[in-house]
């Protein structure tokens, strides 16, 4: 090889471009927007179109689950099932006229039914009004046809009481609860077995006992969903 061809074979571009670091620092960002990308729809996934993706990776490989779906399969079904009983109950609410201040909050334990005081019952007793029984009737069908365990709880605000019947608020907290637990049990086939029943008077606030909108929020019968497993 003489001199003029050794001299071509070093001339930029014709083995080795100088700036080629430009392309590999171009394929670096993409790959980096990229990842980031997937990081965000990730953390906003739609639980419905999780479902079903999982159900078509299941259908695809027709295979006894790899350990990845498993671990899936083992926590899904739990998740759509609380999911599931929260929109149900949500429906329910929504079809009973004048039931106004009805939450429904679905949370990692399971899925409560919050109902004010005022919804329920009136002042000072535990009896139930006439024009509650309708939804609790149909939170009951919801109860029957799940296997969830389900915990009914009984508050009220830090007024001291004034009633012949109830010395308490802890005494008025767990009637009222238990006047829940016997209106749904009229069902008789759900399992008495599944459920218990908490008063908790006025020791666990959700919200300042300093002003009547804290208090209203206080006097209130949780109907618990409590996750399985």
């Amino acid at each position: 090889m003489d001199k003029k061809e050794h001299k071509q074979d070093l001339e930029p571009g014709a083995a080795d471009n100088p700036d080629r670091w430009v392309i590999s620092y171009a394929d670096f960002i993409t790959l980096l927007f990229a990842f980031f990308t997937t990081m965000y729809a990730i953390s906003h996934v739609d639980r419905g179109k999780l479902e079903m993706f999982t159900g078509s990776v299941r259908a695809a490989f027709k295979t006894a689950p790899q350990t990845g779906i498993a671990v899936i399969e083992s926590i899904k079904p739990v998740e759509s099932e609380l999911l599931q009983i929260g929109e149900d109950l949500k429906e329910v609410i929504e079809e009973s006229a004048g039931m106004r201040g009805i939450n429904v909050i679905v949370e990692e334990k399971g899925v409560r039914v919050v109902f004010p005081d005022s919804v329920i019952f009136e002042s000072g007793s535990a009896e139930i009004k006439d024009e509650c029984k309708p939804i609790l009737s149909a939170v009951a069908s919801i109860i029957k046809r799940t296997k969830n365990d389900i915990v009914i709880e009984g508050h009220t605000d830090n007024v001291p009481i004034r009633n012949a019947k109830y010395s308490s608020n802890w005494e008025l907290s767990v009637a009222r609860a238990t006047s829940v637990l016997m209106y749904l049990l009229k069902d008789k086939s759900i399992d008495p077995s599944r459920f218990s029943v908490a008063g908790y008077g006025q020791y666990r606030p959700v919200a300042p006992n300093t002003t009547a909108e804290g208090r209203a929020k206080n006097r209130r019968v949780e109907i618990i969903f409590l996750k399985r497993g």
